[in-house]
């Protein structure tokens, strides 16, 4: 979920922390889904009401951090919620510029929401999501999918979908699209090897896409009188404005290429302020399109842009960070004895904690895994000479770096984008399910038996 800044403090030993100490993390958890549940089931509700305001969420993320807090107050492990915080400056600061500069980019018109421009939609937002990451591709697609659907009834599964595919498991290819892969290319995976993912990524895609044609058509036909009357008269072609956020949008990108850890150290940047440099930067883009499109500005208003979907994934994540930490640490120090050594093994124990922890530590701690088991088992696996500097088999690879991205979408907070999603789309009036609906009735059935074909083509 972050471009995160690789320093040394990553390869501390792990502690042997108890497993109690998960509890706050479970809880913020089971927090965010027993409240959006109610909230979206019983809006009348005072605990609804309670959970609109997002000061509220800070508060009871910042209730369940407290524990978190006095424990490494206790044992004097300071470093390790430090070095969180750091992660999460560096997430919020990334979320935050692609969040801001696209809501400055806006595609006019209304097209017809039919299952064909909808699919059309999700398809190119899979693949530019490998360039303009996952959240970036999302945060410039989805108000004008919204708005393309505006007219019809039957809409919760459309944002859903667009979370699997734009959100999440379109940005596989390049390590741009998601942020575990970006921190595999800086830990010395050639920039391009991802590519070799693209049968995986084609076949999830277009298994997934033609589910969406398939419910998205069976949706259109039970309204199609009333929505073809509708967007007869409200059908105007698309016509890009906004365009001088592209410039900021490559400006955050280039920073996230080209101000690496390693560069910074090579310049000296690394034990200072200017450490966070690469956030600077972002958060300079940032303000650079807010006097470009400020916010009264045409195109922020034609996008209902308002600060308040960033202000609901900063304060839950600020929780998520906190509590997380002896979750990680705790699987930083048991994983050695899970028995992991085979692909399949590493895609589902990767997918799984990814799908509730934070996939970017997940995706380093079973990287630095399958080096061990590489390091256990010589002669057993493979390692290609493109790999050979880094000592991790291409299939253990593979494995960890398909079950980090694609099982993002498990839940509302695998990837962070996720969350932008279904609050912009609950601010243009969709009815998304709640936290447990969303796993129930979408991801489980759906996506669950789709990893399960990849594990049976491509991993046994």
């Amino acid at each position: 979920m972050l471009w995160a800044i690789i320093t040394a403090e990553e390869a501390h030993k792990a502690l042997d922390l108890p497993l109690y100490t998960v509890i706050p993390f479970v809880g913020l958890l089971l927090t965010i889904g027993i409240m959006s549940f109610i909230s979206a089931n019983f809006p009348h509700n005072r605990v609804a009401h309670f959970w609109e305001s997002n000061y509220n969420k800070l508060i009871l993320a910042i209730l369940w951090s407290i524990p978190v807090l006095i424990l490494f107050w206790q044992i004097n492990e300071w470093r390790l919620l430090i070095h969180s915080l750091e992660e999460y400056f560096a997430f919020i600061s990334l979320i935050f510029a692609l969040f801001v500069i696209s809501g400055g980019i806006y595609l006019e018109g209304d097209l017809k929401g039919t299952p064909i421009v909808n699919t059309a939609f999700l398809a190119i937002g899979g693949v530019i999501a490998n360039f303009f990451g996952t959240a970036g591709a999302s945060m410039i697609l989805i108000r004008p999918l919204l708005r393309t659907n505006s007219e019809r009834a039957i809409t919760a599964h459309i944002p859903i979908f667009f979370i699997f595919i734009v959100s999440n498991i379109g940005g596989c290819l390049l390590p741009l699209g998601d942020p575990p892969l970006f921190l595999g290319y800086l830990r010395g995976v050639p920039f391009f090897w991802t590519l070799r993912l693209i049968p995986e990524w084609l076949t999830t895609i277009g298994i997934i896409l033609t589910i969406f044609y398939i419910w998205d058509s069976w949706a259109y036909k039970r309204e199609k009188a009333y929505i073809e009357k509708m967007e007869a008269a409200t059908y105007r072609p698309l016509k890009l404005k906004g365009k001088i956020n592209f410039l900021w949008l490559f400006g955050v990108l280039a920073a996230v290429i080209f101000l690496t850890p390693s560069r910074l150290e090579q310049w000296g940047l690394m034990h200072g302020p200017l450490k966070f440099l690469r956030e600077y930067v972002m958060i300079g883009f940032a303000l650079l399109s807010l006097i470009t499109s400020p916010l009264l500005s045409e195109t922020r208003r034609k996008n209902n842009f308002t600060f308040e979907p960033i202000k609901e994934v900063a304060f839950l994540f600020i929780g998520i960070f906190i509590t997380m930490v002896p979750a990680l640490e705790i699987l930083r120090a048991k994983g050695p004895e899970l028995g992991i050594t085979k692909p399949w093994q590493f895609f589902w124990a990767t997918g799984s904690l990814s799908s509730f922890l934070d996939n970017a530590p997940t995706y380093l701690t079973f990287f630095s895994l399958a080096q061990g088991v590489a390091e256990k088992m010589p002669g057993v696996y493979h390692i290609p000479p493109e790999l050979a500097h880094i000592g991790i088999p291409e299939k253990l690879l593979a494995a960890i770096s398909l079950g980090a991205v694609f099982m993002g979408a498990n839940t509302y907070i695998g990837n962070a984008p996720n969350f932008l999603v279904k609050a912009i789309a609950d601010e243009w009036g969709f009815k998304t399910p709640d936290f447990f609906t969303y796993m129930i009735k979408y991801s489980i059935p759906i996506l669950i038996p789709v990893f399960i074909l990849i594990t049976l083509i491509y991993l046994i």
